[in-house]
């Protein structure tokens, strides 16, 4: 049944894209000049950087735990860069969600060994293919050695000697499928894509995904998170709650500013012209595109009923 509700939604995600322009994809990075950095946050807990969604790596004394996995051509990448830092295996591999910057390695991670983790949506998405709401592009379905094989609905805990890492499902937020997850003996808060930091958030409005559910999921963080946690965001570098708090007002402020053009009459390419959020363009330094694609998709999802 849930992969029968999988496939009418890519159809539905499929026929929006014909009735709504489709936009440029983004360029195809070059992942041979990608170079890995790898961030210490002390306690055995390591980020790691390249293209694509930031990596977190909790080491424990019988192996590690990994949060998400880039894309596939960095796998030998990241896979030299968490050798570096512990000689364990990688027991358990989470996926916050399924968009192929984060689970690009999950096949090669699943031939080696490790467990896949994610929520029972995420392993419906990957196992019939996505397209995107925006560009229209087509991701395929995942090989079977790539899907979950571990899923859970509401939370879950993975347990390692002396490491454990708590999952949290946060719905109809970036996605229909977000996982947060937090490792109580670091006091370290894993994202996703839910948190974005130095730079605007994607919002999958055609897979659930919405402005305002951006807005509840980022309270609900900053709910859960202690005060001097560390934060790990999706994109961007390593944070605070703080930033949590200030990413949370940019949200709501061009929320409301995107919403009052559309109720004004304006449409999608109108609002993009205005450039509502010129002040926060010059202060992230992102290119147009990225600039009037974010503006879309909030204008879209504030669409939805």
């Amino acid at each position: 049944m849930k992969l029968a509700i999988a496939a009418a939604g890519f159809l539905l995600v499929g026929a929006l894209a014909e009735a709504q322009q489709l936009q440029p994809l983004a360029p195809t990075p070059d992942f041979d000049q990608v170079r890995i950095k790898t961030t210490n946050l002390g306690n055995q807990m390591y980020v790691l950087e390249g293209e694509g969604g930031n990596i977190t790596v909790a080491v424990g004394d019988d192996g590690a735990i990994v949060v998400d996995s880039q894309f596939a051509p960095l796998y030998s990448k990241i896979k030299a860069a968490i050798a570096a830092v512990t000689s364990k295996s990688v027991r358990y591999l989470i996926i916050t969600h399924f968009h192929r910057d984060h689970t690009g390695g999950a096949e090669a991670f699943g031939r080696d060994g490790a467990i896949i983790v994610a929520h029972e949506t995420v392993k419906a998405r990957m196992a019939t293919g996505t397209r995107n709401g925006l560009t229209g592009n087509v991701v395929p379905p995942a090989p079977a050695i790539a899907l979950p094989k571990e899923t859970y609905k509401d939370s879950m805990t993975l347990r390692l000697q002396n490491r454990s890492a708590e999952l949290r499902y946060s719905p109809a937020v970036h996605t229909d499928g977000d996982t947060y997850v937090y490792f109580p003996d670091a006091n370290v808060l894993a994202t996703g894509d839910i948190v974005f930091f130095g730079r605007y958030p994607n919002i999958d409005f055609a897979y659930g995904g919405s402005i305002d559910g951006m807005i509840r999921g980022v309270d609900e963080l900053i709910n859960f998170a202690k005060e001097n946690a560390t934060i790990v965001p999706g994109h961007g570098p390593v944070g605070t709650k703080v930033m949590m708090r200030e990413y949370r007002e940019m949200l709501v402020v061009v929320r409301d500013r995107i919403r009052d053009l559309k109720a004004a009459g304006r449409t999608e390419d109108e609002v993009v012209a205005a450039k509502p959020n010129a002040n926060y363009d010059v202060r992230f330094g992102l290119d147009a595109r990225s600039n009037s694609n974010f503006i879309r998709v909030v204008y879209r999802s504030l669409s939805r009923p």
